[in-house]
């Protein structure tokens, strides 16, 4: 605005800011229409706040294992059940529980834990116990409870982890003494173990141990210790072996296959019969010919035989490389947690998923000694199923609050530069106006 001073003099002086002109230079203008659409993006920005690489992988892991369930199952469940889709239409209700079930640990703050986990212990402890009085024989094993349906070995490996998780974070400080760290460790992983041999269910003992004494190392125990424990538990696991007719046998097929596929046990025998006769790109989505002419139990433990046969080497690598990609994706999301408890636990449940998928798939190709666990996410059950999906929400949960903690930080920083940003600028308009005061 020029206004007239005197006779003749003119001076420009700032142009009072009415919310349609140019705003003061150095200033944002709040009402500029450009800046209101920034701030309306800005406030409407829909932040998923969950680990999205981890959610594609997981739903790619449930479409493919319905579609397999279905596949293996259809002869299997109608000749036990009378009907060829019971065991599909069970697998839909364990799958709907274990989605309600991941979805409310993925808003259960995980550090929560600390408070539940002796409890979680204890309720599991006793679920194993009732597994032994109740005494449901089935496939020569006694692990189940209702009817089949509950299997607690396979909840004792989720809450194990929890459970262990917990007890290393806090004892963190005095690991490297015998009395706060071997000890009471291998007191835990006896506990859990003999309850569970005595089913007898042998992998998932193992599976227990080597993830004790993982999670015990990434805590920072001893190396010592560590390998202590794994002494004493091999002399251990094979006194269990010599003394259990099922592991001895076990142990002489595995052998006995390694020298020469087709002296390996039935099982091992037939599932390198489905993958062979699969191919390169199988023989077709519900076309195999090996789960109808005696594949032991092609719904649960010998599923990856069939994903062998009807998709061949082609699918095969799929579900391996999705089973990476899940490890790859649990391993960041524990680098990223802000805490010990929380990267304790998101790689302790990432190596479990893991060591149960590795452990199924080398099983049917004979690489490792046959072991009766289920492929997480693809094989039918209840019991593996919820676990799994349950673990999964913790991983979403550990995830979504690191990434909370983050943007609280970043908001912290901006705020503070923010702040210093103003304070310039208002020394700096403070020291022009005295300037201008004086030469006026």
């Amino acid at each position: 605005m020029v206004q007239k001073m005197g006779e003749g003099a003119y001076i420009n002086s700032p142009e009072v800011n009415t919310g349609k002109g140019d705003p003061t230079p150095g200033r944002s203008n709040p009402s500029s229409p450009d800046t209101g659409i920034d701030q309306a993006t800005r406030r409407n920005k829909v932040q998923l706040k969950i680990d999205v690489p981890l959610l594609l992988i997981v739903i790619a892991f449930l479409i493919i294992g319905l579609v397999m369930v279905y596949s293996a199952s259809y002869d299997y469940s109608n000749l036990f059940y009378g009907n060829p889709g019971t065991i599909f239409y069970r697998q839909l209700i364990w799958m709907a529980i274990g989605l309600v079930i991941s979805v409310v640990l993925t808003f259960f703050d995980y550090h929560r834990w600390r408070k539940y986990a002796v409890l979680a212990m204890g309720l599991t402890i006793f679920a194993l116990m009732a597994v032994l009085i109740v005494n449901e024989v089935r496939n020569g094993a006694v692990r189940t409870l209702l009817g089949g349906s509950i299997q607690p070995s396979e909840l004792a490996k989720l809450v194990i982890i929890i459970y262990l998780a917990v007890w290393l974070s806090a004892k963190q400080e005095r690991l490297g003494e015998i009395g706060f760290g071997l000890f009471p460790l291998a007191m835990i992983l006896g506990l859990f173990g003999g309850l569970i041999i005595i089913q007898p269910d042998f992998s998932a003992v193992a599976t227990i141990f080597i993830l004790g004494g993982l999670l015990f190392f990434l805590a920072g125990g001893d190396l010592k210790q560590i390998g202590i424990l794994f002494a004493i538990a091999l002399v251990i696991g094979w006194v269990i072996i010599q003394l259990s007719p099922t592991g001895a046998t076990r142990i002489d097929y595995f052998i006995t296959g390694l020298m020469d596929p087709t002296e390996g046990s039935y099982h091992v025998r037939r599932s390198l019969e489905a993958i062979i006769k699969g191919g390169w790109f199988g023989v077709g989505i519900g076309n195999a010919e090996t789960k109808l002419t005696g594949l032991p139990v092609p719904p649960t433990d010998s599923i990856f035989a069939v994903v062998g046969e009807e998709t061949g080497v082609f699918g095969s690598t799929i579900l391996v490389v999705l089973f990476s990609l899940l490890l790859w994706r649990g391993f960041v999301i524990a680098r990223s947690a802000h805490d010990q408890l929380g990267m304790l636990l998101a790689a302790g449940l990432t190596l479990w998923i893991s060591i149960e998928a590795f452990i199924n798939m080398a099983v049917m190709v004979n690489l490792m000694p046959f072991a009766g666990n289920a492929l997480p996410l693809i094989s039918a059950g209840g019991s593996n199923l919820i676990v799994t999906l349950a673990a999964v929400g913790i991983l979403f949960n550990i995830s979504r609050l690191s990434d909370s903690r983050k943007a609280e930080e970043g908001k912290l920083i901006n705020a503070v530069v923010d702040l210093r940003r103003r304070d310039r600028r208002r020394r700096v308009s403070g020291s022009r106006s005295t300037a201008g005061s004086e030469k006026a």
